[in-house]
């Protein structure tokens, strides 16, 4: 049985689209939340990084160091070209730093749906990786031409780990900004209580707009 057309769409966000709206001040929020619902409505999306993502899992998945990296951009439609051509270098960068090649291996992780509030913000890293010592780390990919705010990398880390057992039991989550080839994690210092609550009242303002934006 299909909705009505007219049937409201239910607020929803992607890890993405609610790290990138906590990341933004004043009316850009709200501009911000009216283009997520139409969007929504419309069902249009694209993700241009996908061969890229699939390449690098590639080269962690058979210990190739980068040869895949390195292919890729001849493999998309020309229009995409430039774009791989500038991710490659900080993903090659950020894969040797992981270490021996065959030190490392690729782990399946889940998607997980997150409640904040009435929110459900969807969790989806886009792989994980096994070290040869046993632990692990859910990686979830930035792919900006600005780095990540430490706003946004903040809310994408604390919400992976809010839901890691059902993403990667026992792993560590890690944003990596793909084009500088820089691992971010959790800093030390932080403490979860005050993050959940920040996040609460954001997702709050999330769901007031959406419902005006109708």
């Amino acid at each position: 049985m299909t909705a009505p057309v007219n049937a409201p769409l239910t607020p929803y966000a992607t890890l993405l689209g609610f790290t990138r709206y906590v990341d933004r001040t004043g009316p850009t929020k709200a501009s911000f939340v009216g283009g997520l619902r139409k969007q929504r409505a419309s069902r249009h999306g694209f993700n241009p990084h996908g061969q890229f993502v699939k390449a690098l899992k590639a080269d962690i998945a058979f210990h190739t160091g980068g040869t895949h990296l390195a292919g890729v951009a001849d493999l998309v439609k020309p229009r995409w070209r430039p774009l791989y051509q500038a991710l490659t270098p900080g993903a090659t960068a950020w894969l040797e730093s992981l270490g021996e090649p065959t030190g490392v291996d690729l782990a399946q992780t889940r998607d997980a749906l997150a409640m904040l509030g009435d929110l459900p913000v969807k969790i989806n890293p886009h792989f994980g990786i096994r070290y040869a010592d046993g632990h692990a780390e859910a990686v979830r990919l930035h792919f900006d031409e600005t780095p990540p705010s430490e706003e946004a990398a903040l809310a994408t880390l604390h919400l992976m780990a809010r839901h890691m057992d059902a993403v990667l039991p026992h792993a560590e989550p890690v944003l990596v900004d793909v084009r500088r080839g820089v691992a971010h994690r959790t800093p030390e210092h932080v403490k979860p209580a005050q993050v959940e609550q920040w996040l609460a009242g954001e997702a709050a303002a999330f769901r007031a707009i959406w419902s005006t934006a109708a």
